[in-house]
C-alpha cells in the first residue's frame, strides 16, 4: 500500500533547456517589468502624498493609509493562518495507509504530483487567501475608525435602550467581524475536507469508514465554530431588527422594528440563538464520541427551526394578528419610527401653522403696500439667465459661466441685496488654438466675478450687474480676481514656470502673468516630473522645456473634489458656491455627515430626494454620494475653497454632532471650531440646499405626529413637478428674502411648495430661515393649506396663466417670428392670509442668442396680471393703480441728453429717436423692427461718444470722453437701456 508522504519515482525526462543568452535576455525583461510596474505603483503613492502635503491636510492620507496597511495586514495574517492551519493540520492528521481501491489509486496519482510542491502549494494557497481577505478589510477603514473613535449620542433607542452610537458605530464593526469570521470558517472547513479527501482521511466510495477518527474531530471543530458563528448572527440580528429596512404598505419604506418584529421575530431570534450553542456544543463534543450523529440532528433541528420559528411562525402573526388590526398593532411602532426619523432628520423643531389660503383684507391699498414689503422678489432666475450673462460679460471665448448660477446676498448703504452672481471661469473649448501648451501651461484661469441685482432689470430687459467687465468692476471693491479653481476647472495646469500665462485681454491687448500662489506640487524634482508623467499619462511633463525652475502642476481644483479628498468621510452638497469675502474669491462647500444606524429612523436615498428639474439637467448639481442610503444627516461641516490659491478650510458647523465628534477625533485638526468662521464668510453662509430636499421629502409624511393619521395616508403631500418646464422632476427650492406670517423683517430663505398625493392643488408652504448667523437660522416653517377648500397649486398656477385669454393671446405675440418664450421661477409668496405669485418671462428673439426679461405674471386671489413690469403687475392684480406712488413722468425723471456740440447732440438726437422706435417696435412684438432700432441706437451712440471726444481733444481737454458717451454705451457688456436710464424705477 502506498505512503501517504511520498514523492513522484522512476526517472525524469530531461528537457531541452534555453541558452545563457535567452536566459539573460529573459531575465533582465522580467526584471524591468517588474521594476515598471513598481514605478506605477510607486508614481500613484507618490503623488498622492504630493498632494496632500501641498493642501497641508498629509495627516488625512497618513491616517487613512495606516489604517488601511494595518487592517490589510491584520486580516490578512489572520485569514491565511486560520487556512493554513488547517490544511497543515489536516495533512498532519493523514492516515498512513489507505484502503486499496480505485478512489485512493486515482488519487495516488495526485498525491504523487503535488507531494514535491507541497510548501509552495500552502504557501500560494495562504497568500492568495490572504490578500483577498486583507483588500477586503482595508476598505473598512471608514468601520473601524467609527469604531475605535465613537462618542455616545447620549440617546437610547427605544426598543434596547442601548446608545444609538452602538448601531452608528459599534454594530457595523461587529457585522464585519462576523462575516470576516463567517469567511475564515467556511475557508477552513473546505481547505480541511479536501486535504483530508486528497490524503485518504474522507472516503467517498472506498470500503469502510468514511472519515478517520482524526479526520471527523477536526471537521466537527470547524462546523462547532461556524454554527457558534451563527449563534452570534442570530444575537446580533436581534438588534439589527431596529435598523432593519422593510416594505410597509402604509408608509412605503419602513426602519426599524414593527408589532411582527417585536412579538415574533425577536424572540425567534432569541431561541434560535439557543437552538444555535447546542448545536455547537453537540459538534465540539465529537472530539469525545467520534461520531456525527448527534450533530448532525442538532444540526438538523437547528434548520427545521430557522425555517419554522424563524419564518412561517412570523408569517402567520402577521397574518392572523396584524392584519385585522393593523393600526392598533402598528401604532405603538409608529410612534418610535415618527420621533426617531425627525429626530435623525433635523426636523423635530418643525413648526406646522394652519393658513387660510386667502385674504380676507378689503382694502386694496394696505395689500398693494404689504405686497412690497413681503419679499425682495427676485426676478432673475439664475438658472435662466446664465446665457445673458455669458452674451454681455463673457468678453473672450475662453471664459465660460456655469450653466446655473447662484444666489447670494451683498450689502450696499447697509441693505442687503438678492444678489444673482456666477464667475467668469476657464473655458478650453473656447482657447483659439488647442495643444499641450495652450490647454495646460497658457490658459490657466478665469477672471473675475459676474453680479447683478435679482430684483431688478433695466429697460431692455438685461441685468442690472452691479459687478462687470474685465477685469471686474463695481460694487464688490478690491479682490483677487484670479481663478485657478473652480466648478468647470477639470483639467490640469502647469504654472509659476518659465511659460507666460494669458492673464486677460483689454484695449492694449494680452496681459501675461506668472502665478504666485503657493498651491499645488513642485515640479522642480525630476523624481516629482516623473511620477507625474507616469501618474498622467503625459510623458511631455517629464521632457518639456516649459517647464523649470518655480513649475507647480495644479489639479483636484473643482471644489467639490478638493473638500471630498481632504474630508473622505463627508458627504459633500450638490452645489458649491463662490462668494467675495474680503478680499478674495472664495467657494463655500455644504458638507454632511451621515450614518444609516439610527434605530427607528426611515432611510432615504440621497441621489433620489435631492433630484429635481435642475439636477436632472445639470449632472454638476447631483450629489456626490448618488446611491447612498442614510437615516441620519447633518450640515455639521462648511468648507471654503480659495479661488486663487486653492486653500482648503473646513469649519465645524454643527458643533453636537456626535458624528462629527467622532471623525474629529480620527482626524484631529483637520476641522476648525466654529467660532474661527470670519464674519465676512458669515455673511455669506446659507442653508443648504440638497439638506432642505432630504427633509421636505421627509416632511411630506413625517409633518404629521400621530400614528393614526400617518398610518391613514390621509395626510401624505408630494413635491410637485415643476410648472416651467416639460422635464416632469421636482420644482427646484428657490433662495429668497421674504418675511412670513408672523415676522417683523425680511430673513433670506429657502422656500417650496408641496401638493396632496396625486393631485394639483396646494397643501402646504415650507420655508426655512437660511441666513447663517441669526438666531432663527435652520428654523423650518410650513404653512398647512386647509383641506376643505381648494387653494390653486404651482401647476394650477401655471395653467391659469396659460389659459388666460389675454395672456395668451400676449404668449403667442411674444413667440412670433422665430422668438422663443422661457418661464423663470416660479415664486411662492405668502401675503395676509393669501399667496403671491410671481414668474418673470424671458424672451430670446430678434437674432439674439440669450433670454431677456419681457414679462412679469403675477396672480392673487384669483385675479392675474401680465405686465412689463413688477410693480405694473402687482398694481393691476391689487387694482391700487391709484393707491401706489406712480412713476414719475418720463421727461422728469429721463430728460432728454444735451450736449454743446452741435455734431454731438445730433449723434444723440439720432439715439433718443432709435431708442423710442425701439421702445413701440417691442409693445408691438415687431422684433425685426426692434433690431433694426438697436442697431441705429449702437450707431448713434459710437457718432456721439467719437464727436464727444473730438470736441475734448480740440477743447485741449486731457480727460476721457464725457460723461453723456460714457454713461450711454455698453463698455465690456454694463448695460444701459437707453440714452438715459431706465424708464421707471418699478422696472423688473
Amino acid at each position: 500500500m502506498p505512503d501517504r508522504g511520498g514523492g513522484p519515482t522512476g526517472p525524469r525526462m530531461r528537457v531541452g533547456r534555453p541558452s545563457r543568452r535567452v536566459r539573460t535576455l529573459l531575465m533582465t525583461l522580467g526584471v524591468l517589468a517588474v521594476l515598471a510596474m513598481a514605478f506605477v505603483m510607486f508614481a500613484g503613492f507618490w503623488t498622492d502624498w504630493l498632494w496632500y502635503r501641498s493642501v497641508k491636510y498629509s495627516s488625512v492620507f497618513t491616517t487613512t493609509l495606516w489604517t488601511k496597511i494595518g487592517l490589510f495586514f491584520v486580516f490578512g495574517l489572520l485569514m491565511a493562518v486560520a487556512v493554513g492551519v488547517n490544511i497543515w493540520l489536516a495533512h498532519r492528521l493523514r492516515p498512513p495507509l489507505s484502503a486499496m481501491s480505485m478512489e485512493q489509486q486515482s488519487l495516488d496519482r495526485y498525491r504523487m504530483s503535488v507531494a514535491p510542491y507541497k510548501k509552495w502549494i500552502l504557501l500560494g494557497i495562504t497568500s492568495l487567501v490572504g490578500l483577498i481577505a486583507g483588500a477586503s478589510a482595508a476598505g473598512q477603514w471608514r468601520t473601524w475608525l467609527m469604531w475605535v473613535n465613537g462618542v455616545p449620542f447620549n440617546q437610547k433607542d427605544p426598543q434596547f435602550h442601548l446608545d444609538v452610537s452602538f448601531y452608528a458605530f459599534d454594530l457595523p464593526w461587529y457585522r464585519f467581524m462576523l462575516g470576516f469570521g463567517f469567511a475564515a470558517a467556511i475557508l477552513s472547513l473546505i481547505a480541511a475536507a479536501l486535504t483530508h479527501y486528497l490524503y485518504g482521511g474522507l472516503r467517498v466510495t472506498s470500503p469502510g469508514a468514511r472519515a478517520t477518527a482524526a479526520a471527523t474531530g477536526h471537521l466537527s471543530v470547524l462546523l462547532g465554530i461556524f454554527v457558534t458563528l451563527k449563534a452570534v448572527a442570530y444575537w446580533l440580528d436581534r438588534y439589527g431588527l431596529a435598523v432593519k429596512s422593510s416594505d410597509f404598505k402604509a408608509t412605503g419604506n419602513w426602519t426599524g422594528l414593527r408589532y411582527v418584529d417585536a412579538n415574533a421575530y425577536l424572540p425567534a431570534k432569541t431561541i434560535l440563538f439557543c437552538i444555535a450553542v447546542i448545536c455547537a456544543l453537540l459538534f465540539f463534543a465529537t472530539l469525545w464520541r467520534r461520531t456525527w450523529q448527534l450533530p448532525v440532528i442538532g444540526f438538523g433541528l437547528m434548520v427545521l427551526s430557522a425555517i419554522l420559528i424563524g419564518g412561517l411562525y412570523p408569517a402567520i402573526v402577521q397574518k392572523f394578528q396584524v392584519q385585522p388590526n393593523e393600526q392598533a398593532k402598528e401604532a405603538p411602532y409608529v410612534e418610535k419610527n415618527l420621533k426617531a426619523t425627525r429626530d435623525a432628520y433635523g426636523i423635530t423643531g418643525t413648526e406646522v401653522t394652519e393658513y387660510a389660503g386667502t385674504s380676507t383684507t378689503e382694502d386694496k391699498t394696505k395689500l398693494r403696500d404689504d405686497a412690497d414689503g413681503a419679499a425682495s422678489i427676485r426676478l432673475l432666475d439664475p438658472n435662466v439667465v446664465s446665457p445673458t450673462f455669458q452674451q454681455l460679460q463673457q468678453v473672450r471665448n475662453y471664459y465660460a459661466f456655469p450653466s446655473n448660477l447662484d444666489v447670494d446676498r451683498y450689502s450696499k448703504d447697509g441693505k442687503d441685496q438678492d444678489t444673482v452672481i456666477g464667475l467668469r471661469e476657464l473655458n478650453l473649448q473656447g482657447i483659439p488654438k488647442s495643444n499641450w501648451i495652450n490647454n495646460h501651461f497658457r490658459y490657466t484661469h478665469g477672471f473675475g466675478v459676474v453680479a447683478a441685482k435679482g430684483t431688478n432689470a433695466d429697460a431692455e430687459g438685461r441685468p442690472e450687474f452691479t459687478e462687470y467687465d474685465l477685469p471686474s468692476k463695481g460694487d464688490l471693491g478690491d479682490y483677487q480676481q484670479r481663478i485657478y479653481y473652480g466648478e468647470k476647472t477639470s483639467q490640469y495646469s502647469i504654472v509659476g514656470g518659465p511659460q507666460k500665462e494669458i492673464d486677460y485681454s483689454d484695449d492694449t491687448g494680452e496681459k501675461t502673468t506668472s502665478y504666485k500662489g503657493k498651491s499645488g506640487v513642485n515640479l522642480s524634482n525630476p523624481v516629482n516630473r516623473a511620477a507625474y508623467a507616469v501618474a498622467f499619462s503625459e510623458p511631455q511633463i517629464l521632457y518639456s522645456g516649459a517647464i523649470g525652475e518655480g513649475s507647480r502642476i495644479l489639479y483636484n481644483r473643482t471644489p467639490k473634489e478638493r473638500v471630498e479628498a481632504v474630508a473622505p468621510w463627508l458627504t459633500i452638497d450638490g452645489d458649491a458656491y463662490p462668494a467675495v469675502v474680503g478680499d478674495k474669491i472664495e467657494w463655500i462647500v455644504d458638507a454632511y455627515t451621515t450614518t444609516n444606524g439610527y434605530p427607528y429612523a426611515s432611510r432615504t436615498t440621497l441621489g433620489d430626494t435631492t433630484a429635481d428639474s435642475l439636477t436632472a439637467a445639470n449632472n454638476q448639481r447631483a450629489v456626490v454620494a448618488q446611491q447612498n442610503q442614510v437615516n441620519y444627516i447633518r450640515n455639521s461641516v462648511k468648507a471654503t475653497v480659495d479661488a486663487y490659491t486653492g486653500k482648503v478650510t473646513l469649519y465645524e458647523w454643527d458643533t453636537k454632532d456626535p458624528v462629527l465628534k467622532t471623525w474629529k477625533k480620527a482626524f484631529p485638526g483637520t476641522v476648525k471650531p466654529k467660532g474661527d468662521i470670519p464674519q465676512a464668510l458669515m455673511d455669506h453662509l446659507r442653508y443648504p440646499q440638497d439638506l432642505f430636499k432630504v427633509q421636505r421629502e421627509l416632511l411630506t409624511r413625517y409633518h404629521v405626529k400621530d400614528a393614526e393619521t400617518f398610518l391613514s395616508g390621509s395626510e401624505v403631500w408630494q413635491v410637485p413637478d415643476d410648472p416651467t418646464n416639460k422635464s416632469g422632476n421636482a420644482v427646484p427650492p428657490y433662495y429668497l428674502s421674504m418675511k412670513m406670517p408672523g415676522e417683523q423683517s425680511q430673513a433670506f430663505s429657502l422656500t417650496t411648495t408641496l401638493t396632496p398625493n396625486g393631485r394639483d392643488n396646494l397643501s402646504a408652504f415650507m420655508s426655512v430661515n437660511a441666513e447663517a448667523g441669526t438666531s432663527d437660522y435652520g428654523k423650518i416653517n410650513i404653512l398647512k393649506l386647509p383641506t376643505g377648500r381648494t387653494v390653486d397649486g404651482p401647476k394650477r398656477v401655471q395653467s391659469q396663466f396659460n389659459s388666460e385669454p389675454s395672456i395668451a393671446e400676449s404668449i403667442r405675440l411674444l413667440r412670433g417670428g422665430d422668438s422663443e418664450v422661457e418661464y423663470g421661477n416660479l415664486l411662492t409668496v405668502p401675503l395676509d392670509g393669501g399667496l403671491l405669485y410671481v414668474e418673470p418671462v424671458y424672451v430670446r428673439g430678434g437674432g439674439l442668442k440669450y433670454p431677456l426679461l419681457r414679462k412679469v405674471l403675477v396672480t392673487y386671489g384669483g385675479a392675474t396680471a401680465f405686465e412689463d413690469t413688477l410693480g405694473q403687475a402687482l398694481d393691476k392684480v391689487f387694482g391700487a393703480e391709484g393707491s401706489t406712488v406712480e412713476p414719475p413722468d418720463e421727461d422728469e425723471t429721463n430728460p432728454p441728453p444735451t450736449s454743446s456740440d452741435p455734431t454731438v447732440q445730433e449723434a444723440l438726437d439720432d439715439a433718443q429717436k432709435a431708442f423710442d422706435d425701439g421702445q413701440e417696435a417691442l409693445k408691438k412684438g415687431d422684433w425685426e423692427a426692434y433690431g433694426t432700432a438697436q442697431k441705429d441706437l449702437e450707431d448713434a451712440l459710437e457718432r456721439a461718444e467719437d464727436a464727444q471726444a473730438a470736441a475734448d481733444k480740440k477743447a485741449g481737454s486731457g480727460d476721457k470722453a464725457g460723461d453723456s458717451g460714457d454713461k450711454n454705451t455698453e463698455e465690456g457688456g454694463k448695460p444701459s437701456s437707453s440714452p438715459s436710464s431706465s424708464k421707471s424705477p418699478d422696472s423688473g
